[in-house]
């Protein structure tokens, strides 16, 4: 769009919002029970007002157009809240069972997730995401957006570390590197 045309969408976008921005968010907030999610409503509405500029009639017709695209989004708005709520009913009826999945916590366990706790963020990560979901390097580097190399090192370096704070271990104790942290190297 040149900038002259441009000047003149936003001056007639800016006049459509002023004469009816005040309508469209009145009647957002008679259908929504939240001022936040009437104002998401509006928000939404001009924006498929600018979208689709050409389509929105002149004169006060546009009105009822805006009120119609209001409609549509207060429909995908429930919608999507009718989705959320039953993904999180879905969730919460399947998390005990994943719960009960998880092993008991021994003593090496309990001293693996002290000492990953210990650790940092980014060495946290890989360990999780070569230990927990059993990724190797490659797979690894997708997901951290790295390269191969820059994962296998960070993997390496993450390991050392944890090996370190499994052997500093409070009390004195060190626990041992075996089974669970000795993790398949690059695959």
């Amino acid at each position: 769009m040149h900038e002259p045309q441009r000047s003149e969408a936003e001056a007639e976008f800016n006049r459509l919002y002023g004469e009816y921005g005040r309508d469209v968010l009145a009647y957002a907030l008679a259908r929504t029970a939240r001022p936040e999610d009437a104002a998401d409503v509006v928000a939404e509405t001009f924006l498929v007002a600018w979208r689709r500029a050409a389509e929105v009639p002149i004169g006060p017709t546009a009105r009822l157009w805006l009120f119609g695209v209001a409609r549509r989004v207060l429909a995908n708005q429930r919608r999507g809240e009718g989705r959320r709520t039953r993904l999180a009913e879905r969730l919460q009826a399947e998390l005990p069972a994943a719960v009960a999945m998880q092993p008991e916590a021994d003593g090496a366990r309990s001293a693996v997730m002290s000492a990953l706790e210990r650790l940092g963020e980014e060495d946290r990560e890989v360990l999780l995401l070569a230990g927990w979901e059993g990724l190797g390097s490659g797979e690894i580097a997708a997901v951290l957006g790295v390269s191969k190399v820059a994962a296998r090192t960070r993997l390496h370096r993450a390991r050392r570390r944890l090996r370190k704070e499994l052997d500093l271990e409070e009390d004195g104790v060190a626990v041992p590197c075996t089974g669970e942290l000795e993790l398949e190297e690059a695959r």
